[in-house]
């Protein structure tokens, strides 16, 4: 992917200045982010598999913004925006009131990460309650979706979400998902058991709420991936196919 990365970010470098010198500083300040020496080992380990750098400039990250990392996990991208957004930016790592009481891990990595970074604030407010202080110009959520449609939460939940996702994006933001693709035409049956969903589902539910889709990044796909086994099988572990979607909502 990279020479056709590299020639498209050519190509709007010689046709627009104005965006050229925007795209230059934020694809600085990605890189910047991801060479931060404070990043942990762990995390470094990782980016050759989840492709970060990439992945950031297609969500168009850039510095100044407010950013959300929605489900924030152990923080990995959290740390990773709030190099890019820089000081005059913002970014709200949440991490739901329920995953920490499912494990009480999630609030300690939660802490770890607010604690190390000046400009991320953490919330963990509950998903059936989702707001935010202030509105977003980006909001990214990683390997996560799924778990809107768990069986230990109440039907109807991920409509609710991503009303509340709309709300909190500026006219003109982005919302990126990243998930683990299950079989087509499977629809959410997966979401529990292996932590896949079906792309198609994700999409229509979004645009349900409003956002439009704008663009997909093959960044992560595997096309040998059988999309039958748990995500965390060690067989797969790290080598899912993964469906990589950019919404946004209208001005």
């Amino acid at each position: 992917m990279k020479p056709f990365h590299t020639v498209a970010i050519a190509a709007l470098l010689l046709s627009t200045p104005v965006l050229a010198a925007h795209s230059t500083k934020a694809t600085k300040a990605i890189a910047a982010a991801i060479a931060d020496p404070a990043r942990p080992a762990d995390d470094v380990k990782r980016d050759e598999a989840r492709k970060p750098a990439a992945i950031l400039e297609f969500a168009q990250v850039k510095p100044g913004d407010k950013a959300i990392d929605f489900i924030m996990g152990g923080g990995y991208f959290s740390r990773l925006l709030a190099k890019t957004v820089g000081p005059k930016g913002k970014v709200y790592a949440y991490q739901p009131a329920e995953f920490i009481g499912f494990r009480a891990q999630y609030g300690v990595d939660q802490k770890t990460v607010a604690d190390a970074y000046a400009n991320i604030t953490p919330l963990n407010g509950s998903l059936a309650a989702l707001a935010f202080p202030e509105p977003a110009d980006v909001i990214f959520t990683a390997q996560n979706y799924h778990d809107l449609h768990l069986a230990a939460f109440p039907a109807g939940l991920a409509e609710t979400v991503n009303a509340a996702l709309f709300k909190a994006l500026k006219p003109g933001g982005v919302l990126l998902i990243i998930d683990h693709a299950a079989v087509a035409g499977s629809g959410t049956k997966d979401s529990n058991a292996l932590h896949r969903i079906d792309p198609a589902t994700v999409r229509a539910e979004v645009e349900k709420a409003g956002f439009k889709f704008e663009a997909e990044s093959p960044l992560l796909r595997n096309p040998d991936d059988p999309h039958t086994q748990l995500v965390f099988d060690p067989a797969i572990r790290g080598k899912t196919d993964q469906f990589i979607y950019r919404f946004r909502k209208p001005r």
